[in-house]
């Protein structure tokens, strides 16, 4: 069985030049087609599985509380994510404001759920995407981005147009609709779910989205579907495929082993994970006396031990700094 450090160094491999998909979209005029199938959702929004209904082109609002302008809280070249992404130079994030899951424990509870931000025009969004390709940014890191679809191929659009050639991430609680995924293949090369709980009941209690786990499950498989195992190229750079993220809750509450077992046998053993300990009693969560702890060391260990023992050989080598941090 490798190590983290063993199977990241596994999955090198030279593929050069990389050219991102949607370009060839964007020249064939597919992504205009894309933009105008999105838009028309928002007319009577089902973008999200929360199926809202609302008309956000008029103006309304639905759980994301967002209409027909993105919100955008913060950009920047960021570097606490996944080695793959950040390389030298960062991953060039774009925190979008607003959420469609809305966790009570969620570390940017304020972006989340209160909102911070200001409305950006889709012109904006691709200036943004271009200073950070500018910057250096080995990527564009969508953080949020499921209630904000039609907004981002838009934005796309035009800086394909001013020349934006890096690959494109979509950071995602994988609270995803299956057919507005299906608007985004060949736009996005490298999608990040986050794989949050298992079980009904915890998915209700910590996000009112009974149905999370059924639809995070179907969501990854469609992710898969379209860009399959993460491709890193000779200098350590993710270029396509799937990453899925997993935070460790107190008492198990995430249901680990579960998705461990879900992600080798549904998805694939080669699968990249990150399994992350950094899991803090944010927002409301103290509301909830499961969690009003951070984890243990012990616990991290056991959710790394029930990775290895489901299969899975590939991981992030930074969850090893995150145990130290967790230990002090």
């Amino acid at each position: 069985m490798a190590s983290g450090e063993n199977g990241y160094h596994q999955i090198m491999k030279r593929i050069s030049p990389f050219i991102p998909s949607y370009i060839q979209l964007h020249d064939s005029g597919v992504l205009k087609e894309r933009i105008e199938q999105s838009v028309e959702i928002l007319k009577n929004c089902t973008l999200c599985p929360r199926h809202c209904e609302v008309n956000r082109l008029a103006g309304k609002k639905g759980v994301c509380q967002t209409t027909i302008k993105a919100v955008i809280s913060s950009y920047q070249a960021h570097f606490g994510e996944e080695f793959p992404l950040i390389g030298s130079h960062g991953s060039g994030t774009i925190f979008f404001t607003h959420c469609n899951l809305l966790c009570n424990f969620c570390q940017n509870y304020e972006i989340s759920h209160h909102g911070e931000g200001e409305e950006v025009s889709t012109g904006q969004i691709a200036a943004i995407m271009l200073f950070l390709q500018r910057r250096g940014c080995h990527n564009i890191n969508l953080v949020t981005p499921s209630h904000v679809v039609p907004q981002i191929l838009a934005a796309i659009d035009l800086a394909v147009q001013q020349g934006l050639t890096i690959p494109l991430v979509y950071n995602t609680s994988a609270y995803d609709e299956v057919d507005t995924l299906k608007l985004l293949e060949g736009v996005i090369d490298i999608y990040m779910p986050d794989f949050k709980f298992w079980e009904i009941d915890v998915a209700k209690m910590i996000c009112r989205a009974p149905d999370y786990p059924a639809v995070a499950r179907q969501a990854i498989i469609e992710m898969y579907r379209q860009v399959g195992d993460l491709i890193i190229d000779e200098s350590g750079l993710a270029q396509r495929g799937l990453l899925v993220r997993h935070l460790v809750l107190p008492n198990n509450l995430a249901g680990t082993q579960e998705i461990m077992r879900f992600i080798v046998k549904q998805i694939s053993p080669n699968t990249y994970m990150n399994i992350m300990p950094q899991y803090r009693p944010s927002g409301s969560a103290f509301r909830q006396k499961e969690l009003v702890c951070r984890i243990s060391p012990e616990e991290y260990e056991a959710a790394l031990q029930m990775a290895r023992a489901e299969g899975i050989i590939r991981w992030d080598d930074r969850a090893n700094h995150f145990l130290t941090l967790v230990a002090q």
